[in-house]
């Protein structure tokens, strides 16, 4: 009977820290690439993004990066949106918080404005 429980007790650990896993997602805009991280998974309110931006392979420093995570109005609920400008962490790495209010489809709008060079954004979703 011991052997089962910690078997049991074993699967219980294992299934909870699957699901407890950080967030992590790609996205990328003609040859500007960001992956997407936080430490914790992705919920309704509050969430700390980081954003690693590269552009031709390369970290894509000194820029003001924009967050917008917006979800559209849907029959009986108004649009919601949550905005904020990344902080840069040096070396390409831009962290920003979001506040999405409930579960579901977030659309997700980076806006990268160089120093020099083309302005892009670089468009995703995020699903919780």
């Amino acid at each position: 009977m011991k052997t089962f429980t910690k078997i049991l007790l074993a699967l219980t650990i294992s299934v909870t820290l699957i699901q407890a896993a950080a967030f992590s997602k790609d996205a990328k805009y003609r040859t500007t690439k960001v992956h997407i991280t936080a430490e914790k998974p992705v919920t309704a309110g509050s969430n700390t993004l980081k954003f690693q931006i590269t552009k031709d392979g390369k970290p894509l420093s000194d820029s003001k990066v924009s967050l917008k995570a917006f979800m559209p109005a849907m029959p009986g609920m108004p649009a919601m949106q949550s905005k904020t400008e990344a902080k840069s962490l040096g070396n390409g790495i831009y962290e920003g918080t979001l506040n999405m209010a409930m579960s579901g489809t977030w659309q997700l709008h980076i806006f990268i404005s160089p120093k020099t060079g083309k302005k892009s954004r670089v468009k995703t979703t995020i699903n919780f």
